[in-house]
């Protein structure tokens, strides 16, 4: 009796190519607009959480905004450093200066740190070493810069001819001991981003330029995994310095904007789910009206097969089984384009990885156009089922 059913529902649709086909439009783009906004946000989610960690996912950063005119120095970030919780700390001052070479000249952000700041913004080398001890004791002229400023400003081909070669910052001229490895993806260092990158001693940069005498920000790495009771540490100290005034520093943890991040994403692929599946329930509708015009047109079949024994059970499996399999081609086609749209999203962002089709995006959009289909074909399925042989015979409708 299923398989006859079955038969049955897929005659009919294929009887009516063009009204099926508009039926199902509704779970079509119902199915669509869930799939593709959701796995987006979901990549879009995964992209900007691999930023986030590449921060430093266990580095604190501290910018001091009132230094009630005690502010800050190396040494005294040295003696921060010796609590137990924290294993490096480092200064982050920067300015925008000017890069010029032989060749060409481009603005150039230029960071001012000290060797710690390797391993807390977890920065690699193509080529050279890093910035030690005597850089900053010396006020060293040492320089690391990154592969567009080879590339662009020093018009060198490979990071190996950069090293030894000198730059000019602001008119003073600096010897290249390092050059950056290049990122996959454009997210820089803790700083933020910039395609024109250099990394000097802090107590290079204060010479520099004008504007920076005293460590205003500076960041921290944790020797523990609770960036938390490191943040605490590290609060604990600056309130002492600074008259336990806690709006005279702020202290931004990776780890609990990666938190926040996820939440407002997930929050977001929520929001944007719910609205796709208003789609799915207009495709319903869709559905529900035209099965009622099809119990309409098939009033008298409803009863010739009702005068020859058919029950009330199996009129209403009959046509759920129509609206079920209208409910689930559309949502199989929802998917095939959905795919079809990841694929194409992915390879315009140049990113293959970054939005795939999530299963269980997939299994909650068909589940949803499966109950779609259930309950806005019960309404027509029962209509037909409770129709009287006599009546339904005499309809010339």
């Amino acid at each position: 009796m299923l398989k006859q059913s079955l038969k049955m529902a897929w005659e009919s649709i294929r009887s009516n190519k063009m009204r099926s086909f508009l039926t199902m439009l509704g779970i079509i783009i119902g199915v669509f607009a869930l799939v593709v906004l959701v796995s987006i946000v979901n990549g879009a989610t995964s992209s900007i959480t691999d930023s986030i960690n590449s921060l430093g996912s266990n580095s604190i950063t501290v910018t001091v905004v009132d230094d009630k005119e005690n502010p800050l120095d190396l040494e005294d970030l040295r003696a921060l450093a010796e609590d137990e919780t924290i294993q490096a700390v480092s200064p982050t001052a920067q300015s925008s200066v000017t890069g010029k070479s032989a060749y060409n000249s481009e603005s150039v952000t230029v960071y001012g740190v000290t060797p710690e700041y390797e391993n807390i913004g977890q920065l690699e080398m193509a080529q050279g070493r890093f910035l030690k001890t005597p850089d900053i004791d010396n006020h060293s002229s040492s320089v690391i810069v990154s592969m567009d400023v080879v590339n662009d400003i020093l018009s060198f081909s490979s990071a190996s001819k950069a090293i030894g070669a000198e730059i000019m910052l602001n008119g003073k001229a600096y010897q290249i001991v390092g050059v950056l490895a290049e990122e996959e993806e454009d997210s820089g260092s803790i700083f933020g981003s910039s395609s024109y990158e250099a990394y000097i001693p802090y107590t290079s940069l204060i010479r520099l330029v004008d504007n920076i005498s005293h460590v205003t920000s500076f960041a921290v790495s944790s020797a523990i995994e609770d960036l938390d009771t490191t943040g605490d540490a590290v609060s604990k100290q600056l309130l002492k310095r600074f008259d336990n005034d806690e709006d005279a520093f702020t202290i931004l943890n990776i780890s609990s904007i990666a938190d926040v991040m996820d939440s407002v994403m997930g929050t977001m692929s929520l929001l944007l789910g719910g609205i796709a599946a208003i789609s799915l329930l207009v495709g319903g509708i869709g559905i529900m009206n035209i099965m009622l015009v099809s119990v309409t047109e098939r009033t008298k079949e409803i009863g010739i097969r009702k005068a020859i024994g058919a029950g009330r059970s199996v009129i209403m499996q009959q046509f759920l089984i129509e609206a079920l399999m209208l409910s689930l081609l559309g949502s199989a086609i929802g998917v095939v384009m959905s795919w079809a749209a990841l694929k194409i999203i992915s390879l315009i962002s140049g990113d293959i990885s970054a939005y795939n089709l999530s299963g269980g995006v997939v299994v909650i959009a068909v589940g949803f156009s499966i109950g779609i289909g259930l309950l806005f074909g019960l309404y027509p399925a029962n209509n037909a089922a409770k129709k009287k042989p006599i009546d339904a015979l005499r309809y010339n409708g």
